[in-house]
């Protein structure tokens, strides 16, 4: 007759670890049932979070981890995730369509921010999830060219305008609606309208997670996205150079002045990486995004090299995560985007929907 209690199941698994944001299982509320019969444990696990090519891992793991416990005969663990919305600034609801916005920033311009948006994106969507990507720089669009796409998006009915879809993500971007070579000479009120415009009318399909890649700085696109767009965390992407470092300092501040939380901090071109014999080295310095995280008390997201292959496949329409699925590179990604939704996942739920609209009239 075996003695185990459901107390000595959850005390083990209050220590197992996600790897992915570092919080246990059970504080993590991830452990959704514990069944013990004469020394067969059976555990089921809730992730929050898309992580597909490691819910075997983490199975065999959590399996592992409760084998020390005496007197059990057999443990099985279930590992399923659901992905739910989270919480958005004071006085605004999600969007309808869309469970979570994450905000990819940078303090200023060429440090492979659309690079990383758009393989972000494509990260989540390998790990399972439904995404979608909005180009918000409405001055300098990239995200067409990076998948490949161009032409005008469809419209049904004449009002709203379909996603264009690139390798199972949807997308929307203002360069689908203007020639290539056109100038976009458009003062602040007008690109902050267009913004608000491409996330209001596009028929986003269930949405998961939608990337906002922003432009470069802390201007009224910027300023609009963080005040009347629901947004549920950002990133922000920086290199190892101290002038790229105080820009991605302003940036950060910015999000923490209208309370959107700061899920992390990349840094991109962390290590130049030869291709003719593979010697690294730190040409832009050492540390700095991870030093910077520290100071802010956010997390470090990871490191992406100097790599000409993620320049080169960006440029043909095929970025890194889908070109090289098994590269190196693509399993950075991949653990950055995992990590992302991750740290997202322990923030607050949003419970909106849960509440009927109120309305009061004069009877």
């Amino acid at each position: 007759m075996s003695n185990i209690e459901k107390a000595d199941v959850e005390h083990l698994l209050r220590s197992y670890i996600d790897p992915n944001h570092g919080t246990d299982l059970l504080t993590a509320k991830s452990v959704k049932s514990i069944v013990i019969d004469d020394g067969h444990v059976s555990v089921k696990l809730e992730l929050g979070y898309p992580a597909q090519s490691m819910l075997v891992e983490m199975r065999l793991a959590v399996e592992q981890h409760l084998k020390a416990l005496p007197g059990i005969n057999h443990v099985s663990v279930e590992v399923t995730v659901k992905i739910i919305s989270h919480a958005v600034q004071q006085a605004l609801k999600p969007h309808p369509h869309v469970k979570n916005i994450i905000a990819v920033a940078s303090g200023k311009g060429g440090v492979g921010k659309s690079t990383t948006a758009v393989n972000l994106a494509l990260a989540l969507a390998a790990e399972g999830a439904v995404v979608g990507i909005l180009d918000a720089d409405i001055y300098g669009p990239s995200i067409p060219t990076m998948l490949g796409l161009s032409g005008s998006p469809e419209s049904l009915d004449k009002k709203t305008m379909m996603p264009k879809v690139a390798y199972g993500i949807q997308t929307m971007s203002i360069g689908y609606l203007v020639e290539a070579d056109q100038a976009m000479i458009w003062r602040g009120p007008m690109a902050t309208n267009a913004l608000q415009q491409l996330l209001r009318d596009t028929n986003w399909a269930d949405v998961d997670y939608l990337i906002i890649d922003l432009p470069p700085g802390t201007g009224d696109i910027q300023l609009t996205l963080a005040q009347q767009i629901p947004v549920s965390g950002a990133i922000i992407v920086t290199t190892p150079q101290d002038i790229a470092l105080i820009d991605a300092q302003r940036g950060l501040a910015m999000f923490a002045k209208v309370n959107v939380p700061v899920l992390g901090v990349v840094e991109n071109m962390s290590l130049h990486i030869c291709s003719q014999c593979g010697h690294e080295e730190a040409i832009f310095g050492t540390g700095g995004g991870l030093a910077m995280a520290e100071v802010n008390k956010v997390d470090f997201l990871g490191a992406l090299p100097l790599d000409i292959a993620i320049r080169q496949d960006a440029d043909l329409g095929r970025p890194t995560v889908v070109a090289d699925p098994e590269g190196r590179a693509a399993q950075i990604y991949k653990a950055i985007a995992r990590k992302t939704a991750a740290r997202l996942a322990l923030k607050a739920k949003d419970f909106s929907s849960r509440f009927p609209t109120i309305v009061v009239q004069n009877t």
